[in-house]
Order: structure tokens, then C-alpha cells, then sequence
């Protein structure tokens, strides 16, 4: 896996940033670190695009002014790096607004560095794949929306943009690639988390939730990822691709 990624570690807690700072710096990462949300999306503003397309960041929910969730929710206006929310061990739903805001995952306080590292990997592996999946044509459209492979923009018939996060665009990807299979919570964890489901852990519930709401599919009765009761989900759309928007081949 390639060092070249920039992790942005963002805690009001200097002792956490040092930490993390050398310990991710010892696994080869360029890691950069921020006091506060506002100088890190000031920081962050700043970058040239690929820098910005190589960067994660870490980022603690409770600071002081901005929190971590204004946080990504500003970051997720403009960009769809991943980001890793630390929450506290004990709050449940901190980690679910979390995940409905766009972040990608995140990682109960306290916890072993190597278990964040092992997050940074899978989230970088999971991209890299999503990157690597055959798209022999450059649009995906779906149920009046178009997914532009290349930008990872998806548009509906208007024209209009629908934002999209990092995270959203692989599972959309996932099922995408298995349109009209059922695909049960465990397979979908283990593709999208490179890890199993704990009955317990909303993650995947969530997500499906947040990438149902991104699409416009109505959660109480979806048309286009539909919950199989007992066996998983299913994209019940059809889909076509094509080399240009409303060309399908």
C-alpha cells in the first residue's frame, strides 16, 4: 500500500495528537495535526487537489468552537476524503450522526493505535478497490440518475448534484456491480469494513440509510435498494452504462 497518504490528525488533546502524530509517522504516513476544527478546515482548504485526494483525517467529536460533526459536515460540502470520528466509548449516538453526517468510520475512545491503523488501511484498501472495479463505460444510470464514474458525481434528471462521500460511492459501487443480487449485512461489512457484522453494530443499517437518502430512495418504501427481510439488500433497479450521459449501451 502506498505511504504517500497524508493523515490529518484534529484534537483538542495534545498528548492524543503527539501520539498518533509519531505513530503514524513511524508506518510512513505524512501526518499533519490541528488544534481545533477551525484550523483544520482552513488547512485543509488550502491543499492542491492531489494532496486532498491522498489525505485522510482523524477527527475527535468534542473540541472546543466547532465540533467534529460542523466539522464534517463543512468538509463534506466540498470534499469527500474519508474521515475516522473518535467518539466517546459510550455514546452510541455520537457514533450514528456521525456516520449520517459522511464519516467513513470511527473508533471509541480509548483505543490501541494499531486498531486505528488497521481503520486507515482497510478505509485506503476499500478505496483502492472501488477504484479498481471493471467500468468499461464511464456512466452508470440507474432510476433517473446518472453516477459519472470518472468524477464520482452522480446528477439526477435535473441536473442537480447529489453529494456523495467517499464511503457512499463504494457501497453504491458494491451494489452497482451486483445489481439484482441480494446482498446479506455480513457480506456487505466484510467488502465494505474488511470486517464481519456484529448484530449489535448499526454501522451497515446506517449507512444503507444515508446512501438510501443520498439517492432520493424513499426509506419507508425504497424503489431502488430494497430491504430483503431475513437475507440482506437488493438493488431492484435496473442499470445501464454508457460512454456519454443518456447513451446507454
Amino acid at each position: 500500500m502506498s505511504t504517500s497518504h497524508r493523515m490529518f490528525v484534529v484534537d483538542d488533546d495534545d498528548a492524543i495528537r503527539q501520539l498518533l502524530a509519531s505513530y503514524l509517522e513511524k508506518h510512513g504516513f505524512t501526518v499533519e495535526t490541528a488544534a481545533s476544527g477551525e484550523a483544520f478546515l482552513e488547512r485543509f482548504r488550502s491543499l492542491g487537489s492531489e494532496e486532498a485526494r491522498q489525505a485522510l483525517v482523524v477527527l475527535d467529536i468534542m473540541m472546543p468552537g466547532i465540533d467534529g460533526f460542523e466539522v464534517c459536515r463543512e468538509l463534506r460540502t466540498f470534499s469527500k476524503v474519508p474521515v475516522i470520528m473518535l467518539t466517546a466509548v459510550s455514546d452510541e449516538m455520537d457514533r450514528i450522526i456521525g456516520l449520517e453526517i459522511g464519516a467513513d468510520d470511527y473508533l471509541a475512545k480509548p483505543f490501541n493505535p494499531r486498531e486505528l491503523l488497521a481503520r486507515i488501511k482497510a478505509i485506503l484498501r476499500r478505496s483502492e478497490l472501488a477504484s479498481e472495479l471493471p467500468q468499461p463505460q464511464r456512466f452508470c444510470c440507474f432510476h433517473g440518475l446518472c453516477l459519472d464514474t470518472t468524477t464520482r458525481c452522480l446528477t439526477n434528471d435535473d441536473g442537480q448534484s447529489l453529494p456523495l462521500s467517499g464511503a457512499d460511492y463504494n457501497l453504491l459501487m458494491l451494489f452497482i456491480s451486483n445489481a439484482g443480487k441480494v446482498l446479506s449485512r455480513e457480506y456487505i461489512a466484510a467488502i465494505t469494513r474488511k470486517r464481519g457484522s456484529d448484530p449489535m453494530d448499526r454501522f451497515i443499517d446506517v449507512h444503507i440509510s444515508r446512501l438510501r437518502q443520498c439517492l432520493g430512495d424513499d426509506a419507508k418504501s425504497p424503489d431502488i435498494i430494497k430491504t430483503v427481510r431475513g437475507a440482506g439488500y437488493l438493488m431492484a433497479t435496473d442499470v445501464h452504462f454508457s460512454h456519454d450521459v443518456g447513451q446507454p449501451v
